[in-house]
């Protein structure tokens, strides 16, 4: 069967030849699954800043609300008006089992904190602060806080370029901070930088052709320590999702020195 994600009981697929060809796949879904209430097709690809997906619901339920459970959480938003990834689960996990007693967490591009609340459930963070542009995602974000009731999870509304500055003159700084960023050509370590210290790990995501791993990001990463006067270790890469063919999501970890 074509490949579609499955966002709690949403199912998301992409255009077939035709739209009767997306009727019968979006019938066929709801059958054979019993936990699919909703099929939705892609009517454009993933955008913008916020990036949001627009999509039309084809068969089932009228809804685009759901509740997606991971790794032990239960993550409530709306699919057109908030950016989630069912597929990067495992690499939230995987960050969340890396995480020591104590440390003190930043997520960036935190949409509905599905990275803040998988460290929250699945790790001993001392306090996680997650940052989202999306103001209706950071509704959801608190609303998540609550649903998994957690009391160590602070969202913060705003962009990252003017709330990292403010953070960095409260003299705060984090053990840990996440880039899980946007397709966007800025690259936001300039202002991750203001906030980290000696012994600080950045799990940063870029965009790279097959070509391009690991070369171009760590040229990237290490031109704009440079830049901020930082020290840094690349500690490991690994690919954390194909976006096209050839084409793949990247994690790079790397150590402030």
């Amino acid at each position: 069967m074509t490949g579609f994600d499955v966002i709690g009981n949403i199912a998301v697929i992409k255009p077939q030849e035709s739209e009767k060809k997306d009727k019968e796949l979006a019938e066929k879904l709801l059958k054979q699954n019993n936990n699919i209430k909703t099929v939705a097709v892609k009517a454009s690809r993933v955008k913008g800043r916020l990036r949001l997906l627009k999509l039309k619901i084809i068969a089932g339920e009228k809804t685009e609300e759901t509740i997606h459970k991971e790794n032990n959480c239960k993550l409530k938003l709306n699919i057109e008006k908030c950016y989630f990834s069912p597929r990067l689960g495992a690499d939230r996990l995987e960050i969340a089992q890396k995480i020591k007693r104590g440390e003190k967490i930043l997520v960036l591009f935190a949409g509905v904190a599905p990275y803040a609340i998988v460290i929250a459930k699945n790790s001993k963070a001392k306090e996680i602060h997650a940052i989202e542009l999306n103001r209706i995602a950071c509704k959801y974000a608190e609303e998540n806080v609550k649903l998994n009731k957690l009391n160590n999870v602070k969202i913060i509304q705003g962009d990252v370029k003017k709330i990292l500055p403010k953070l960095a003159k409260q003299k705060l700084k984090f053990d840990r901070i996440l880039m899980p960023r946007p397709q966007l050509k800025d690259t936001f370590l300039k202002e991750a930088f203001l906030v980290a210290k000696k012994s600080t790990i950045i799990h940063y995501h870029d965009f790279l052709l097959e070509n391009e791993i690991p070369d171009i990001a760590i040229k990237k990463i290490q031109t704009e320590a440079k830049k901020s006067k930082k020290k840094i270790k690349i500690l490991a890469w690994k690919k954390v999702g194909e976006l096209a063919p050839y084409k793949f999501r990247v994690r790079f970890d790397f150590k402030i020195i």
